[in-house]
């Protein structure tokens, strides 16, 4: 009786009690792993909160008291105070060539001559003219003087026969060739001022074959060499140019149209160029031109600064940068520009970022990010600005108007800053 009765086990197995155990078993483990899971996840994101909470370090600048130099920076090339370029008005080939780069020369000094052959030909067959044509007068002279003579005796004759004779025909006949006479006179008198005319033109050729200096300098360039042959039509060839004195130079520099109006004639200004750039030569404004140049659409004035180069160290052509002084304060507040452009940066509203219950605080989701702040005040961008500093642990906007500034630090007209306050410039660290 006993064998044929049921066992525990095998009436557990029969009620499948064992695998109901089992599954309890690891629905517990699979509901310690999930709160295991989500205490991680709260602890990150309390550590995550914590560090967004941390205190932001600020770089800070100290406002000082001291002169303002503003300048306007513009650049353009040296030039002689008084360039010429000689050429010749004549065609022909040249003969000799008497000087050389950077000889100094003198007014009238020969610089070149042409060959003179056909000029001088040229000159004979012009004196050879003028004299046929004074020959022509002359003789034209001599006509008017035997036409003259023969009307006088018709006319004593007619007198002196009661005027029965000559006839009226003669007489007439008489006067006319004395009028022609005269008239072959005037015009060998005017063939006589031609022939004078291309005489001197002849000459005045003669003369410009030989090619003088027109002043006292020194030769910068020089285009040509014994043999070549040179021929002038509607432009005359440049052979020489030459500079009247390069101890006295111009810079000219091209100030952009934004900064023109606060240059002025007179201003001090200083430059450098790169063959000394350790150098800083000084200039003053001589001209402001009214006349614009247009390159690559950016509009600019040619501004002209008179050099002295007593040493002889700058040379016309160098590529210079010019910075001209157009205002000077003294004594005054100044502050970086950095601090002029800071705006503190401000957290996202908590509303918008926090919304969606726990749900989305246990999902992953983007750090919080930081924007920056707009200023109010649009229209006052151009001299009532804000500076920031730090009391308490705490930013405070401070309003300031500003003045002049050089790009590196502005002028403070008005504004409760004073020297050896810190202003806030930048950012070191902030919460992420």
């Amino acid at each position: 009786m006993t064998s044929d009765m049921p066992t525990k086990s095998n009436i557990s197995q029969i009620l499948g009690l064992e695998q109901s155990q089992g599954y309890r078993k690891y629905m517990k483990w699979l509901l310690v792993l999930i709160l295991l899971i989500m205490a991680g996840v709260i602890i990150a994101l309390i550590w995550m909160r914590s560090k967004d909470s941390a205190a932001v370090v600020y770089q800070t600048r100290e406002v000082k008291r001291g002169n303002l130099v503003v300048t306007v920076t513009a650049t353009g090339n040296l030039e002689p105070t008084d360039q010429v370029d000689v050429g010749t008005e004549v065609s022909g080939t040249i003969e000799s060539v008497e000087v050389d780069y950077n000889d100094s020369v003198q007014v009238g000094q020969v610089l070149a001559r042409l060959d003179l052959t056909k000029f001088e030909a040229q000159v004979l067959k012009s004196k050879a003219a003028l004299e046929a044509a004074q020959a022509k007068v002359m003789e034209a002279e001599a006509t008017v003087s035997e036409a003259q003579k023969e009307l006088a005796r018709l006319e004593r004759v007619r007198t002196l026969s009661n005027n029965k004779v000559p006839s009226e025909h003669e007489l007439d006949a008489a006067v006319a060739s004395l009028k022609r006479a005269q008239a072959l006179k005037a015009s060998a008198k005017a063939q006589v001022f031609e022939a004078r005319a291309i005489l001197e033109f002849n000459e005045t050729d003669l003369a410009k074959a030989v090619i003088h200096s027109p002043i006292n300098g020194i030769v910068l360039d020089r285009n040509v060499e014994p043999g070549q042959t040179v021929a002038a039509s509607l432009q005359a060839p440049v052979l020489f140019t030459l500079a009247e004195d390069l101890a006295r130079m111009e810079l000219h520099v091209a100030v952009d149209e934004a900064d023109v109006g606060h240059v002025k004639k007179g201003q001090e200004a200083v430059f450098t160029v790169d063959a000394y750039p350790d150098r800083r030569f000084p200039a003053r404004i001589g001209q402001v031109r009214f006349g614009s140049q247009t390159v690559s659409g950016v509009v600019t004035y040619v501004t002209v600064l008179n050099v002295d180069n007593s040493d002889l160290l700058l040379r016309p052509g160098l590529t210079a940068t010019a910075d001209i002084t157009v205002k000077k304060v003294e004594d005054a507040i100044l502050v970086p520009n950095s601090a002029l452009r800071f705006t503190p940066p401000v957290k996202e509203d908590e509303s918008q970022s926090d919304g969606g219950g726990i749900v989305n605080s246990l999902l992953p989701r983007r750090p919080k990010s930081w924007k920056k702040q707009h200023r109010e005040d649009s229209t006052a961008r151009n001299t009532q600005q804000r500076v920031w500093v730090e009391r308490d642990g705490k930013l405070v906007a401070v309003s300031v108007m500003t003045g002049a500034t050089d790009g590196i630090l502005t002028e403070i007209i008005e504004g409760d800053i004073e020297p050896g306050m810190a202003v806030v410039v930048d950012i070191l660290e902030a919460a992420r």
